[in-house]
């Protein structure tokens, strides 16, 4: 990765975009390649933490038993295990509101049992991995640090990985970092590395989608590269 020209795409991108009244995202799209999404193996699911905030609040909501009550209280919802909601649309409701789950070890099972088929269908079950099943030696502290500065990368059901890093308030620097630790962590994940590349682009939230190693003045007034008009159309929403 040739950081001249990831810097390059960054101040192209700022200067394709016109001023908004918010502060814009920036976007990085990986459209992939001889990727079988029907072989579990080959599907990508994991989480990167990154050198920076990607400026983006992240809430999160703890399930506990009340023993965690006091220490749960730095996150934005805990929920205890007497008042875990029996009714499917509240939990629906929650899992579209919280960006990540925690949940006790000694109650999991019954966190299962309540939360996990609408929060496994979404993938926002506390997971392991992440260090989400947390007990009161926990450090939750660093936890809700880490989280807030945590993207996941998933092909779901396509062979493409779109995940904000950042935004445009923050220094082209602290962007590049960001969008390299995303890069090498997917391309660590990819059965063929970096094989399984087909193209990278990287977009301001209502900006122009551009390719990694193309300058500006190439793209302009195009809009054929492949997979730059599937993948701009849904982080966007607009019709092109």
């Amino acid at each position: 990765m040739n950081k001249d020209n990831v810097l390059n795409l960054i101040k192209s991108v700022r200067e394709s975009s016109r001023q908004r009244k918010f502060n814009q995202s920036f976007d990085l799209i990986i459209n992939l390649k001889d990727l079988n999404l029907k072989k579990p193996e080959e599907n990508i699911d994991l989480f990167v933490a990154l050198p920076y905030s990607k400026g983006k609040k992240v809430r999160i909501c703890a399930l506990i038993n009340k023993n965690l009550e006091n220490n749960a209280k730095i996150f934005d919802k805990f929920i205890l295990l007497d008042d875990f909601p029996q009714d499917a649309k509240e939990i629906k409701k929650l899992a579209s509101e919280y960006d990540f789950f925690l949940g006790q070890a000694d109650i999991m099972p019954k966190i299962a049992s309540a939360f996990g088929k609408i929060l496994g269908s979404r993938g926002k079950m506390p997971s392991p991995k992440l260090g989400c099943i947390i007990t009161a030696m926990s450090d939750l502290n660093s936890l809700k640090k880490k989280l807030e500065n945590t993207v996941r990368l998933k092909t779901k059901n396509e062979i493409i990985i779109k995940t904000m890093i950042g935004t445009e308030s923050m220094k082209d620097e602290e962007i590049y970092e960001n969008f390299v630790m995303v890069y090498n962590s997917l391309v660590h994940a990819l059965p063929k590395a970096e094989l399984n590349l087909k193209s990278v682009y990287l977009k301001l939230t209502m900006g122009k989608a551009l390719k990694l190693g193309e300058k500006l003045d190439e793209l302009e007034g195009s809009e054929k590269s492949e997979g730059l008009e599937k993948s701009d159309k849904k982080l966007t929403g607009r019709k092109r």
